[in-house]
């Protein structure tokens, strides 16, 4: 008898173990994907901002994260650049990304070099 409640809580703590690494797992992968998911809606409003794109560039990067059942919480233009903020739910937690896009800091110093001759 002692033997079988042995395996049975050996048992219940490898699937224990087992569904805890699948959680973690999830969640990792839901992370990414919105990483993913705030990537593309920064390029997308950056893409608005110089012109390669019409139209607003907070709008467009709301177009990009909802039909992948993610919400844009927070959308900053400043110049030519754009910050996003995403967010997505996994089991009732919030799972949020931030993306910047735009020129590389300093890149109009350097574009001033070719453009001002």
């Amino acid at each position: 008898m002692g033997a079988s409640v042995l395996t049975a809580a050996a048992i219940g703590a490898a699937a224990a173990l087992a569904l805890g690494c699948v959680v973690v797992g999830a969640a990792a992968t839901e992370a990414q994907r919105v990483a993913g998911i705030a990537d593309a809606a920064a390029l997308a409003a950056a893409d608005a901002l110089s012109g390669f794109a019409a139209g607003d560039p907070c709008a467009q990067a709301a177009a990009v994260a909802e039909p992948q059942a993610a919400t844009m919480r927070n959308c900053v233009v400043s110049g030519r650049e754009a910050t996003i903020e995403i967010s997505t739910t996994l089991a009732g937690l919030p799972i949020v990304a931030i993306a910047r896009a735009g020129p590389p800091p300093g890149s109009a110093s350097l574009l001033s070099r070719y453009t001002d001759r």
